[in-house]
């Protein structure tokens, strides 16, 4: 569910995204013990604000370059803004043929990549 943790616990789902630009700390409060909560962010501030809505999972992005912006973390900020999420981090955000191997220099827990994905078939 996205965005919206009311209608998740009404569910009864076990998890929700959070996008960066909600800032709210009731989901904190809305939050059961055993919800996994994904959220994004892509600067030091809005990871701050992650870990104060007790946010499980981060997406840091974007990781590379992507045709939107040209704005982009690159390894090394990644690395850096990942070692101050304390937790586990996802990379997002110009995954392609061009960059997968660099993923391996990145601390993170996982990736996620629709361009990757879309180039290369994977069902």
């Amino acid at each position: 569910m996205a965005n919206d943790v009311n209608l998740t616990n009404k569910l009864n789902l076990d998890g929700a995204y959070i996008p960066a630009f909600n800032n709210s700390l009731a989901v904190y409060k809305l939050k059961n013990k055993n919800m996994l909560l994904l959220g994004s962010a892509h600067n030091l501030k809005e990871i701050c604000q992650k870990k104060k809505q007790g946010i499980n999972i981060i997406f840091l992005s974007p990781t590379f370059k992507v045709s939107k912006s040209n704005n982009f973390l690159g390894v090394a900020k990644f690395n850096l803004l990942s070692s101050l999420v304390g937790g586990k981090t996802i990379a997002l955000g110009g995954i392609n043929k061009n960059t997968i191997k660099q993923i391996k220099m990145l601390n993170c827990y996982g990736f996620a990549s629709i361009s990757y994905i879309k180039e290369n078939n994977i069902n």
